[in-house]
Order: C-alpha cells, then structure tokens, then sequence
C-alpha cells in the first residue's frame, strides 16, 4: 500500500513550534513536581535512543524517559554521538515523563557522511503511553504504545537513491521487563518491539521507495544485566527494512555498557555495528551518549 507523505502543513507547525515547545517541555518538568529526580529504580529510565524515545541507544524499549513514578513528572535531555568507519550521527533529544503514563521527546539528528562531504539532518516528535503494567513489580511486565513523526530536512540525496517521502511515521508496541536476581542473583531487563515503518535508516534516507513503499513490520530487541544498581551492560538489536533498490540496509546490533551515578545523570558507550548505510559497508565504531534529568 503507497503511503502519502506528511504534509507540509504539519511539518511548518513542528518547525515553527518546535523551540517553543522545548521551552514548554522544560518548565512543566520543573513545576510538576518537586521530587523532579523521580523514584524509580536507577537505570530503568533507559537510555535516550538516536531518536529521542527511552531506549537502549538504537531501539525504543517499554521504559519512558526519566525516572518519575506515578504521581511526578520529569525531563531529560541527551546529547549522543554514533561514528563509524564513514559515518557520523550526532542527536539531541529532549523527553517529558508524565506521571509515567505519557512521554513526550523531541530530537534532532545530523547524519555526516565524510566521503561524500555531506550533511543530513532530521527532526523526531514522539509520543509513548505506558498502556498496561510496570517494568519492576508487574508479573507480566510493561507495556507501552508511541509513534514518531520524523522529517528529513536535507532529502536530495535520499530522493536519488529512490525514497518516496521526506516525511513519515513509525507506529510501535513495546514491552520491558526488570527479572529480579535472574542470573547470579543480578536484575535483567528485557525488551521486545514490534515497529511499523517505512523509514529507511530511521529515516535518515527517506521512508519508502522503489522497492517497496508500504509498512513492514520488524522486530527491535534488548537485554541488559545490572552488575549493581550504577551499572548496566547488554546488547540490541533492530531490525531494517529494505525499500531502496540503490543501497541495501542491514540490521542494526550494539553492545553497551551504561554508568548510572544517580537520577540525574547517566553516562552510555557502546560497540556499534550498523551493517550496509547510505551505499558504504561494514560500518563499525562506537556509541556515546550523555543523559542528564530533573
């Protein structure tokens, strides 16, 4: 089924309102509540993924952003950087955790590819609802739902390679789970995602193309092991679709380690492999990404 592209419309309002909007996120994370930290468990407030959403750096978990309970609200905010072999993607996001029920991010990705001298910028806006359930206490764990509108504001160099659109939304359902004294009497967390897109490389090369421009289903999927409450090592690993005859696009595999101080400050680095993008191969580096909250 052909997709039509998000309108302009919609996009104008995004980028008019968007700096607005930060500052909005920001004071309501200040004024909602005054234990801003939050009170969960360290470390169950994620990583703030490429794309704004909590997560493990490369795919949205269950978990929202920051650490409130159900009665606080909290912001954070994350710089991150992936580079490889040719490739930079720098990110910067922002989340709003409502009572632990809504989240709201926004981010902004530049993607810099060095042999071709070239820059490709996105924005995200996304929205998770905690539908059923909590990571730590539930039996049967959390559930959550989101979508994310994203935008590619540099869409020349995706429009050669065949993608349909600029504009596009990923819809997904996630489920988290902390297992208490799972292994060596160590928490785990696991993830599974089922994510509809049409995005290629999270949109970074437009969504949809001569290949295929309907939405696929796939997979995202995380496990972390707490070695104590400041440190989380684990791995991900997400799935691609393949709408571009020109490039192929293959799956997206990290391995982590994340430093927890305390709720207002974690600190992620992490082995990367991103396959096959834009064309150039076996694009291998590191992750790094630094997420402060209140």
């Amino acid at each position: 089924m052909t997709q039509k592209p998000c309108s302009k419309p919609l996009h104008r309002l995004i980028r008019v309102f968007a700096p607005t909007a930060l500052i909005v996120v920001g004071v309501l994370g200040i004024t909602a509540n005054a234990h801003a930290a939050g009170s969960r468990l360290w470390a169950t407030g994620g990583i703030t993924s490429v794309n704004g959403a909590a997560g493990g750096g490369t795919t949205t978990w269950a978990l929202l952003n920051g650490y409130a309970s159900d009665n606080q609200s909290t912001v954070n905010i994350s710089p991150s950087t992936v580079r490889t072999d040719d490739l930079n993607i720098n990110s910067l996001g922002i989340g709003f955790d409502w009572h632990n029920r809504v989240g709201l991010t926004l981010a902004e990705n530049m993607l810099h590819v060095q042999p071709l001298h070239t820059n490709i910028r996105q924005q995200n806006l996304g929205l998770k609802v905690r539908l059923y359930g909590e990571a730590l206490y539930s039996p049967l764990g959390q559930f959550s739902a989101g979508a994310r509108y994203t935008h590619n504001s540099d869409f020349a160099i995706p429009r050669r390679l065949g993608a349909s659109d600029a504009s596009g939304v990923d819809y997904y359902l996630a489920w988290s789970k902390v297992f208490l004294a799972a292994i060596a009497g160590r928490n785990v967390l696991l993830n599974a995602t089922a994510r509809a897109t049409r995005a290629n490389q999270i949109g970074l090369l437009g969504f949809g193309g001569d290949r295929n421009n309907g939405y696929d289903v796939l997979g995202e999927f995380g496990a972390g092991v707490f070695l104590d409450p400041h440190w989380l090592i684990g791995g991900e690993y997400k799935q691609q679709p393949n709408n571009l005859s020109a490039v192929n696009a293959d799956e997206w595999k990290t391995i982590f380690v994340a430093y927890v101080p305390n709720h207002y400050l974690a600190i992620t680095g992490a082995y990367v492999d991103l396959g096959a993008v834009a064309g150039l191969t076996h694009q291998t580096g590191y992750f790094i990404s630094l997420q402060t909250g209140f």
